[in-house]
């Protein structure tokens, strides 16, 4: 095995573990207020989401990715790599969804009360539920068609119509075909983003205008001290983390998706970029929850006893 095989299976690895950490103490602090009663916001629904979208995602890729690294010749075979694809396709959009809701509901949230999105504050909390379900059944239907087009490493397919991927393969589709589907699962990918960077400039500017009218009225408090301004810079830090990632992932994806046969090395950096922001986000909540990182950080001590006298 070779040295730079065993380098990125620990990548993987410590990408996969630290995130799954993360994002499951955030799962598993929400369980606790859900059955203690305590009351929790709307934006927390959308979390919720975000947080198994996540886990599917780092699932889906590190695991196989890490065995991939560190065991030689591994495959998965055909049902093993649809399905594997699939919820890791989904987990993905969902994802992207799910920060778009976040931006646009807490953008309408801090809205002053005599802006045109004054009249959405009452409206907005009916329809999250509701947009969350529908954009999981828009990500399940839209990636059926990876089901028919992935398959495993060592099909009986001619090797001329198949792209490797590691551990699995996809059979070329025509390019019609595959020129439509890449349109039809790019497009609501590229007005979430825009739609995230509307909402993340509209978040901002009410930021600053606020500011200014604190100074106006000659008050030293820091603009929107309120929990809800905390809850606003910290989708702001979320989302501008999302779309610089998601941004430098893309690229990544269009590269390994025009070359016919992507090295190992471009397949492997393109996965590791896309599982950044799954592995990073619990992190940039936590500083809403503190019992949510005491948690995170009493779970890695019982697996790493030596990990916090470092």
């Amino acid at each position: 095995m070779a040295a730079s095989d065993v380098a990125v299976g620990i990548i993987f690895l410590s990408q996969t573990v630290v995130g799954v950490l993360g994002n499951s103490s955030l799962l598993l602090h929400y369980l606790v207020l859900y059955f203690t009663g305590c009351r929790v916001r709307h934006t927390d629904l959308i979390l919720q989401h975000l947080i198994v979208a996540n886990l599917l995602t780092l699932l889906c890729r590190g695991v196989p990715q890490t065995m991939a690294s560190f065991i030689f010749k591994f495959s998965l075979g055909n049902i093993k790599c649809k399905l594997l694809f699939y919820v890791l396709r989904v987990g993905r959009g969902v994802s992207i969804v799910t920060m778009c809701l976040l931006s646009v509901f807490q953008v309408i949230t801090i809205s002053p009360k005599d802006s045109r999105w004054a009249g959405l504050k009452v409206k907005a909390p009916r329809y999250i539920g509701s947009s969350i379900h529908l954009s999981w059944i828009l990500y399940m239907l839209i990636n059926i068609i990876v089901l028919i087009y992935m398959t495993g490493k060592w099909s009986n397919t001619t090797i001329t119509d198949l792209k490797g991927f590691g551990y699995c393969s996809a059979i070329r589709p025509d390019i019609t075909i595959d020129s439509l589907f890449a349109a039809l699962v790019t497009f609501p990918d590229v007005l979430c983003v825009g739609l995230m960077l509307w909402a993340s400039s509209s978040m901002v500017l009410i930021l600053h205008r606020h500011k200014q009218r604190m100074q106006h009225v000659h008050k030293a408090s820091s603009p929107r001290s309120s929990p809800e301004s905390k809850a606003t810079k910290t989708i702001l830090l979320l989302v501008s983390t999302f779309v610089s990632l998601y941004t430098l992932s893309c690229i990544f994806q269009v590269c390994v998706v025009l070359l016919s046969n992507p090295s190992r090395f471009l397949v492997n950096t393109a996965a590791i970029v896309a599982g950044c922001f799954p592995a990073l986000s619990p992190f940039l909540l936590m500083s809403r929850y503190s019992s949510a990182s005491r948690l995170c950080f009493a779970c890695i001590k019982i697996l790493n006893p030596k990990f916090m006298n470092m």
